[in-house]
């Protein structure tokens, strides 16, 4: 994968205009590089909780918009999915500082499953220069920081009535997997939502200066 030059449809987002390889080999070095610096944003934003009513919220989801617009939507799907290998494998890269293959049994393993699709999501925004106006980058953050519920809910079921053998009601578990996280959702959308096109601002700012 190379930093081809953007179609109309698609355009540049800030790896590309801080990362500007030469050449298809360092492109395709400079795609890891930020594939992997992308994972370890995330293995140590997840770390990170801030007391909020009613739940904590923790750093996870909001470095995950950020790597997706940052990187784009490629780019950042595959940050997140090396991340997932790389909790699987057994670093503890996960929330808690936990990672093994057996998280694939928690019920909350589909929401880092759902971090690809939301990567995948708000680079997709960041693309179409969604992520360079506050309000505008604010609707697209929230819209990919809904995706992990769209997977993690449906997983969430499957392993405490399927494998668990409970029986949760559809209400039960949005009370559970949803509603505590919609406050912190849309204070991180908001957060991201300062943080990207602030980044934007500071980068057409240094170009001018070197002009």
């Amino acid at each position: 994968m190379t930093l081809a030059a953007p179609s109309p449809a698609r355009r540049r987002v800030l790896a590309d205009v801080i990362a500007r390889p030469e050449g298809r080999a360092r492109a395709l070095a400079t795609d890891a590089a930020l594939i992997l610096t992308g994972a370890a944003v995330v293995a140590v934003l997840a770390q990170v909780s801030v007391p909020l009513w009613p739940v904590p919220i923790t750093g996870q989801t909001l470095a995950v918009v950020v790597v997706g617009a940052a990187l784009g939507a490629r780019r950042g799907a595959l940050a997140l999915l090396a991340y997932l290998v790389i909790g699987l494998a057994g670093v503890p890269v996960f929330a808690d500082f936990t990672g093994t293959v057996a998280a694939i049994a928690k019920p909350s393993f589909g929401f880092i499953l759902g971090f690809i699709g939301a990567a995948f999501v708000a680079g997709w925004f960041a693309e179409r220069a969604w992520d360079r106006k506050p309000w505008l980058a604010f609707i697209g953050f929230v819209a990919a920081s809904a995706v992990p519920f769209v997977v993690g809910i449906p997983y969430m079921a499957l392993i405490l009535n399927g494998v668990m053998g409970l029986e949760l009601s559809l209400w039960q578990l949005l009370q559970v997997g949803l509603f505590p996280f919609i406050i912190g959702g849309v204070v991180k959308a908001a957060i991201a939502a300062a943080v990207i096109p602030g980044a934007w601002a500071l980068v057409r700012r240094v170009d001018t200066s070197r002009d």
